[in-house]
């Protein structure tokens, strides 16, 4: 047995293909280089193996006569998220290729399948779900969402994680409190793709992001002529997610003379298109994010308690990355092997020294600021060795900075005056980078350039 089939011995796939030719060819193929191999022979018998057994891969045909491999993709993401699924078909198509991504499957492959592609594809299963150690994948939680992961294995992710699965088996709305950068919208997406709900929309409406004069319009609709603009009817977020998910991002920013309307709709699942009077009906669960306490807004005047208690059915929190250091090594992996994937590298070692370095970071910016570093990171250091110095080359920490010195408030300074130091030096630690700096800070894009432009920053320095 050669060197890759020993490194694959302990990890174990499923094959799902309802053509006994393919099923054989796979199976072969994966025995070849050390996988432990099951099959099944079609949608039905994939759900009862993934029901009696944790695999780290399930590989799956889409067109199936009992079903697809979709219903195959809810069964893992339902059983056994830290699975990662690749699609097969003879019926590629980019629309297809997306929809399988954004609905949790590792990667999508297309008919006639080349075995060296696939093992490339499996090997990179691996090295994102397995620990530098060789510990096999299933003892990382993997929840992979559109190309990213909920990745960890600390006691507070496991619990998050734990309580997701639970809300994902109810209909109940779902409040997610928890700091910015610390991945809110892919807890949501876990739960919609663990749920029974998982073959139907998910929608996302970053309420932020949307001026006020907008948002309602977005949310419910409108039709034809119902304002100045509106030359066609449009349906809203809600309709469009009828069967399935609705995650309202950034729910503290709705506007306070919308929240009733908001409220109603909640209670009832009910509302009509601006500019209409028939009501229409929606199945939906909603979702709600945000990274400020709702429960202080309520204190404050700023949202209304009746709906602060009619979202927060079942209220969840994601622990922020300084309360799961033990996770920074596998997520600086994950981003080390999305980032080789990306530019069609090969994925760099990451030295003891840095992982070290990075553990002993605070991560202000949690998830959000790890991924944008590794990525400075890899752009900038190029080889195969990633060692403590390109630590201490690239890191720099506002808290520490003559920038940061400078930021200091002094009583009675205005707050626009500290906001524009702030903004400033958040791109500079981006190198100017305007979408990952909006990204660290919690904002939109729009909202950023709206700032660039009102505190008169060199946009063409910005860039």
């Amino acid at each position: 047995m050669n060197a890759i089939s020993q490194n694959r011995s302990n990890s174990s796939v499923l094959v799902v293909d309802d053509e006994p030719g393919m099923r054989t060819a796979l199976e072969a193929n994966f025995l070849l280089h050390g996988w432990r191999v099951e099959t099944a022979t079609g949608v039905h018998d994939a759900a009862n193996a993934i029901g009696k057994k944790t695999f780290d891969l399930v590989v799956t045909d889409i067109r199936m006569r009992d079903g697809d491999g979709f219903e195959v993709l809810c069964s893992v993401l339902k059983n056994s998220p830290a699975t990662a699924v690749i699609l097969l078909t003879a019926f590629g198509s980019v629309p297809q290729a997306v929809e399988s991504m954004r609905s949790g499957a590792f990667d999508y492959l297309t008919k006639p399948i080349s075995f060296e592609q696939l093992q490339a594809t499996a090997a990179r299963v691996m090295r994102r779900m397995s620990e530098k150690t060789g510990k096999p994948a299933s003892s990382t939680v993997t929840a992979t969402v559109t190309g990213a992961g909920i990745i960890g294995r600390s006691p507070l992710l496991l619990q998050t994680l734990q309580r997701a699965r639970a809300a994902a088996s109810t209909d109940a709305d779902v409040l997610i409190e928890a700091e910015s950068g610390t991945g809110k919208e892919l807890l949501a997406r876990l739960i919609h793709e663990s749920s029974d709900r998982c073959r139907k929309p998910f929608i996302a409406v970053n309420c932020a992001a949307l001026p006020e004069h907008l948002l309602e319009s977005e949310l419910f609709g409108h039709a034809k002529g119902a304002f100045t603009g509106a030359n066609a009817a449009k349906a809203g977020k809600f309709e469009l997610a009828d069967g399935g998910t609705l995650l309202l991002d950034e729910i503290g920013e709705m506007p306070l003379n919308l929240q009733p309307k908001l409220l109603r709709v909640l209670q009832e699942r009910e509302f009509e298109r601006l500019g209409e009077t028939r009501p229409i009906h929606v199945n939906i669960r909603v979702i709600a994010t945000t990274n400020a306490s709702l429960g202080a807004m309520v204190e404050q005047g700023h949202f209304r308690s009746d709906l602060y208690y009619r979202l927060n059915v079942i209220p969840l929190s994601i622990p922020g990355l300084r309360d799961r250091i033990e996770d920074i090594p596998a997520l600086a992996r994950h981003f080390a092997d999305k980032f080789a994937t990306e530019t069609s590298t090969d994925t760099p070692l990451l030295d003891p020294g840095f992982v070290q370095k990075l553990q002993e970071h605070t991560w202000p910016g949690n998830i959000r600021e790890l991924a944008n570093f590794m990525r400075r990171v890899l752009s900038l250091n190029q080889g195969a060795r990633i060692d403590a110095a390109c630590f201490d080359k690239e890191f720099r920490p506002l808290g520490k900075s003559r920038a940061a010195a400078a930021m200091m408030p002094v009583p009675g300074t205005p707050i626009s005056v500290l906001e524009k130091m702030h903004l400033e030096n958040t791109l500079a630690l981006v190198h100017g980078n305007r979408t990952h700096a909006a990204e660290m800070l919690g904002i939109s894009l729009r909202t950023m350039r709206n700032r660039i432009k009102e505190y008169g920053l060199p946009p063409r320095r910005y860039a």
